[in-house]
């Protein structure tokens, strides 16, 4: 196919710009790792830089001291966010599926409903007596499961939207003669047909779990329970403490100046090294169901 000159400029410009586009992209994170290797007295001397003058492991030897803590860290965050997200994507779903159907009685007044918890909500002290007062949830590992991310209004919303645009009624009216119930629709042909905004929307929930340290600081006391992110926030305010020349303990063992600022940098790279492996293989789905559950239905 014969290619004219002009858009074969346009061609060459748009490769140019998506290029660079990648680069920015990818700076931060690149810039990111290279402060976690680089050493203490040099990235306080020099600041940020992509050419360190002299490199060190020390941040993270900081952190594998304890990696035995880290690994409990992480299968528990792993864990709460597999679990919080199946449950979320189902039950939003569950929640969406009957507000697409054209069909059900009061369906404007749920759809509002559910619009109206986007709006107001009781408060953090109401929400935290309701958790471990009536549902005794406090150090438990179901207080890093159910408040806040157990269901989402933004989500239930998306979710129909993309029901309502997408998935055709005849397919509905065809089950219905077939003599399938709501929830044999459901699961057979809502669900499998539904795959781009659900595997969005199990995105947006995966996130939500992974990054989570609010729940850890209100309901978990106890160490053992933490994830991902309580300990490593714990480590940093350790570090600050150390460092604050406050610390007997630090006097007595002569210890030697702590990678702070490298620290945090190891830190933060630690925690979305998981997130980065994993999203590209969900990028395709992530794409059309935003485009595709954001339409006003």
């Amino acid at each position: 196919m014969h290619i004219s000159k002009n858009e074969r400029v346009y061609q060459i410009l748009a490769n140019i710009f998506l290029i660079l586009l990648v680069i920015v992209i990818i700076l931060p994170f690149l810039l990111l790792f290279l402060s976690s290797i680089t050493e203490e007295g040099t990235l306080v001397r020099d600041g940020y830089t992509l050419f360190p003058k002299e490199l060190s492991l020390e941040a993270y030897r900081y952190i594998f001291v304890n990696s035995n803590k880290i690994f409990r860290a992480y299968a528990i965050t792993i864990g709460v966010t597999i679990v919080g997200t199946a449950l979320h994507v189902f039950l939003s779903s569950m929640l969406a599926y009957p507000l697409s159907l054209k069909k059900l009685p009061g369906r404007s007044f749920f759809s509002f409903f559910v619009f109206f918890t986007m709006l107001f909500n009781g408060g953090l002290v109401p929400t935290y007596m309701m958790y471990t007062g009536t549902f005794h949830i406090k150090n438990t590992i179901f207080a890093m499961i159910v408040p806040g991310f157990l269901m989402s209004a933004v989500n239930v919303l998306l979710i129909r939207t993309y029901f309502s645009n997408n998935i055709p009624e005849a397919l509905f009216e065809a089950a219905e003669v077939d003599g399938a119930g709501h929830f044999t629709v459901f699961t057979r042909i809502v669900l499998p047909l539904g795959k781009p905004i659900l595997v969005t929307v199990g995105l947006f929930a995966g996130l939500g779990y992974w990054n989570d340290w609010t729940n850890g600081l209100y309901y978990i006391s106890d160490p053992d329970l933490w994830g991902i992110q309580n300990l490593l926030n714990k480590m940093i305010s350790d570090i600050q403490f150390l460092q604050s020349g406050n610390s007997t303990i630090t006097t007595a063992m002569s210890m030697g100046p702590l990678p702070s600022t490298s620290v945090r940098m190891a830190i933060a790279f630690i925690a979305m090294v998981p997130i980065l492996i994993l999203y590209p293989f969900l990028q395709k789905y992530f794409a059309k169901g935003i485009a595709m559950g954001a339409v006003k239905g």
